[in-house]
């Protein structure tokens, strides 16, 4: 209790606001309405990155609603799609994809180019978000008004990572980017799904990482139309060079590809930018080869149709797990086949009848 003979007085003090804005329900309350078909086109054909990402994120998602959005969207922008050159990129960890494709990405630009690039990014089976920040490896590129950058979660069939980023392409196309780069992390399962969306599929390697020829499977290098060893700078260029050699050499044993083009292998440093302008040529070779010689356009009809059987398969997925009838049995049955009272075959023949 303050005593009568003080000297001290106290003010009333000014009311502190809540520290809850009151109307936080009313800000949250209402959900944010998607836009109409009709601007995402506009968005996205003005070279709106807000409105390409929003619809990307549209056609990524897995709700009903926001799917049947997605297909009309799709179906506006394909007329303006299909102009661009689809680049697949892939390569061992540590051959340093992210500073080739920042310093390759760069010099594009500077020459005019609009570039896209879609990294399919390994997921986190915990959060199903995305492990990498592609962003934050490129921040240069990024930072580039000529270039997009977008991570792809990779969870998920590899089938539904390629509809997915093959429809992401063609928003891309529509949006004006005329160069589209595909990224894989590492060497796997899921070049099979970039080779399957792209014109041209480049592995990017490097040397003195062990043995080069065994520590890659032979089914990539059959692949790709073009093999680049990185890092060739300083005093690693004689090994480069060694290792070039050696690719080239086992390149001569694989069978010529359809395409009627001879892969190269060549040396770059994205560190140092040398070597670049000499991938670009081959690039720019192999797109004049193959559209003289129809290749090109009849890689394009059989990606379509490899794209049309993985959204059936992926369509009739969705509609199994998504069955009620499925969903009611498939616990149980899934419990009698972990304790051995069902074998799998007879449990997923059980299941499939329900359905049909």
């Amino acid at each position: 209790m303050m005593n009568d003979n003080s000297t001290l007085t106290v003010n009333d003090g000014v009311a502190q606001p809540p520290m809850i804005n009151p109307n936080v329900s009313q800000l949250f309350g209402r959900r944010q309405t998607l836009p109409e078909v009709e601007e995402y086109v506009e968005g996205i054909r003005a070279g709106s990155v807000v409105m390409l990402s929003r619809a990307i994120t549209l056609v990524e998602s897995r709700r009903h609603d926001h799917q049947q959005v997605a297909r009309k969207v799709l179906e506006a922008c394909r007329p303006y799609s299909g102009r661009s050159i689809r680049i697949g990129i892939t390569g061992v960890p540590g051959a340093g994809k992210s500073t080739f494709i920042e310093t390759f990405g760069g010099m594009m630009t500077a020459r005019g180019h609009k570039l896209a690039v879609l990294a399919i990014d390994p997921g986190s089976e915990r959060s199903k978000g995305s492990i990498l920040g592609d962003k934050t490896r490129m921040e240069t590129l990024s930072a580039d008004p000529r270039a997009f950058i977008r991570p792809s979660p990779g969870t998920g069939s590899l089938g539904g990572v390629a509809r997915k980023t093959g429809e992401t392409v063609i928003l891309c196309e529509a949006a004006g980017f005329d160069y589209i780069f595909i990224e894989t992390i590492g060497v796997g399962q899921s070049e099979i799904a970039v080779h399957s969306m792209t014109d041209f599929f480049l592995l990017l390697l490097i040397s003195g990482a062990g043995d080069e020829l065994q520590g890659i499977k032979r089914g990539v290098m059959e692949m790709s139309d073009l093999i680049v060893i990185n890092k060739a700078d300083g005093a690693n260029i004689p090994k480069a060079q060694q290792a070039q050699a050696q690719y080239q050499s086992a390149l001569h044993l694989f069978p010529a590809p359809p395409s009627g083009w001879t892969p190269h292998v060549l040396t770059c440093s994205a560190l140092e930018k040398t070597g670049l302008d000499t991938i670009l040529h081959n690039i720019e070779e192999y797109v004049s080869i193959t559209k003289a010689n129809g290749y090109f356009d009849q890689r394009r009809r059989e990606q379509a149709r490899y794209r049309m059987y993985e959204t059936i398969n992926e369509t009739l997925q969705n509609n199994f797990y998504h069955n009620e009838r499925i969903a009611a049995q498939l616990e149980r049955v899934e419990q009698q086949v972990a304790a051995g009272e069902l074998n799998p075959y007879e449990a997923a023949g059980y299941l499939l009848r329900i359905i049909n």
